[in-house]
Formats: C-alpha cells, sequence, structure tokens
C-alpha cells in the first residue's frame, strides 16, 4: 500500500470522533473531521479580513503604531484561539514521525 492510502486510513481510523489528529511528520494536528476544517476555515477569514482591514486602514501610506498594535493583537488572539481548539478537540500532540504501528504511544514519553 503507498504511503498516500496509508495517510487516509490513518486519518480515518477516528473512533475517538476527533476533529484533529496528529501530523504523520512533527508536531501539530491536521483537520479530519468537518468541524475540524470549518474552525481552519474560519482561522484563515480572520487573518485574511484582519490583513484586508489593515490594508485600508492605511490607504496609501504608512500604518500607526495603533493599527499595527491592534492588527497583531488580532493575530495573536485568533492563533492562541485555534491552538486551544485543537488541544481541546484533537488528540493529544507529541512528535511523530510517519504512521504510528501502534497507537497507544500516548502514555510512553517520547
Amino acid at each position: 500500500m503507498n504511503i498516500i492510502k496509508k495517510y487516509i486510513v490513518y486519518l480515518r481510523d477516528n473512533p475517538q470522533g476527533y476533529w484533529f489528529k496528529r501530523k504523520l511528520y512533527g508536531w501539530g494536528w491536521v483537520p479530519v473531521r468537518w468541524q475540524g476544517w470549518a474552525v481552519v476555515a474560519f482561522f484563515m477569514l480572520l487573518v485574511i479580513s484582519d490583513g484586508v482591514t489593515m490594508a485600508e486602514s492605511a490607504k496609501g501610506g504608512d500604518p500607526t503604531e495603533t493599527q499595527l498594535l491592534w492588527f497583531f493583537a488580532q493575530i495573536i488572539i485568533a492563533v492562541a484561539a485555534l491552538i486551544i481548539i485543537c488541544y481541546w478537540k484533537g488528540e493529544k500532540p507529541r512528535w511523530q514521525w510517519g504512521i504510528p504501528k501502534e497507537d497507544n504511544t500516548d502514555t510512553k514519553s517520547l
């Protein structure tokens, strides 16, 4: 079985109903249910709208210090909210390199 088919099987093996599963390589999550994808889409919408608002408020000039502060504050809040939701609705994160041979490694330290 090639790696793509194995990856799809890994993502679909979700009896706990997680919105996000661990990435196969590295540390982090990937959305696997429609709720996870909706969270990621909403996050992207927030970041893009924040950038568009920033560009419109600067209108041909440099943004003010207050505009920059508000822009970065919104980005930090959006990223923090995304991480919190991933922790809450996803698998426990850990470093992983490839498809796990067995999924009882949550209790083992790497």
